[in-house]
Order: C-alpha cells, then sequence, then structure tokens
C-alpha cells in the first residue's frame, strides 16, 4: 500500500467518524487506530505482512470427526462467534443440515458489529465446532462440512 492509500483511509475514518480501522490487501494488513476521540486526533499505524489462512481449508488433524473429503469453515475475523441472531431465536444451521453458498451460517461479533458469516460452499454441516457466545479466533475451524 502506498501513502496516498493510507490518506484515504485516514480520510474514510474521519468522514464516518471510525476510531479504528483494519484492511488487508495484497498481502500486507495495515491497521489504523485513533488514540483519543475527535477528527483531529492522532492515528496510530501498524502493518504486518500476512500469510491469509484461506477460509476453507483441509480439516485439521485433531478434529473429533473426519469425512474423508470434509472442509473446515474458519472464523474470517477475531469475535464472538454467536450460532443465532438473537438468543430466543433458532439457529442458523443445525448438524445434518444441507447448505448453501450465500447462506448465513453464524454471525461473529467484532466491535459491536454483528458480521453475518454466510457458505462459500454446498454442503452437509457434520459438526459444530466453535461453542456459542464463546470467542473465536481468526483462522479458527467453527463448522466441519461435507461437500456435496
Amino acid at each position: 500500500m502506498n501513502l496516498k492509500e493510507i490518506k484515504e483511509m485516514i480520510a474514510l475514518m474521519n468522514e464516518n467518524g471510525l476510531m479504528e480501522l483494519e484492511v488487508e490487501k495484497e498481502g500486507m494488513r495495515i491497521r489504523l487506530k485513533k488514540s483519543g476521540g475527535g477528527t483531529e486526533a492522532p492515528i496510530i499505524i501498524e502493518s504486518q505482512k500476512v500469510t491469509q489462512a484461506p477460509l476453507i481449508s483441509q480439516p485439521a488433524a485433531e478434529t473429533s470427526k473426519t469425512v474423508a473429503n470434509s472442509v473446515e469453515i474458519k472464523a474470517p475475523m477475531v469475535g464472538t462467534f454467536y450460532r443465532a441472531p438473537s438468543p430466543e431465536a433458532p439457529p442458523y444451521v443445525e448438524i445434518g443440515q444441507v447448505i448453501e453458498p450465500g447462506q448465513v451460517i453464524c454471525i461473529i461479533e467484532a466491535m459491536k458489529l454483528m458480521n453475518e458469516i454466510k457458505s462459500e460452499i454446498k454442503g452437509k454441516i457434520i459438526e459444530i465446532l466453535a461453542e456459542n457466545a464463546e470467542p473465536v479466533e481468526f483462522g479458527q475451524p467453527m463448522m466441519l462440512i461435507e461437500p456435496l
């Protein structure tokens, strides 16, 4: 990323009242964070090279249930995993259910924002690895899917 792109990100933060912004592009992750309130607050810039794990990959050896061609759906961000849109609502998916690409399978709450996580493949839910209302890390397996 170049200086012009960083300046555009800072302008975007100021225009929208954002306190923090993280962008990943071409193997580089940049996090911009205001250290105080208001649009004139100093901005801290952190950057790092990343080797991003794919959101869907072959299952890890420690997965308790395995199917020959199963894949893991991994957390695309750090946050709190929720199986349903609200405590009284039914879960988005259940074990044994067939899911379609683009179907919402869970929510990850990050910084008070609810992010719907959608399936990228058609398949059957074999196992739900993440616990409801518990934290998940970036790249952590959340569900085991048998592709169809």
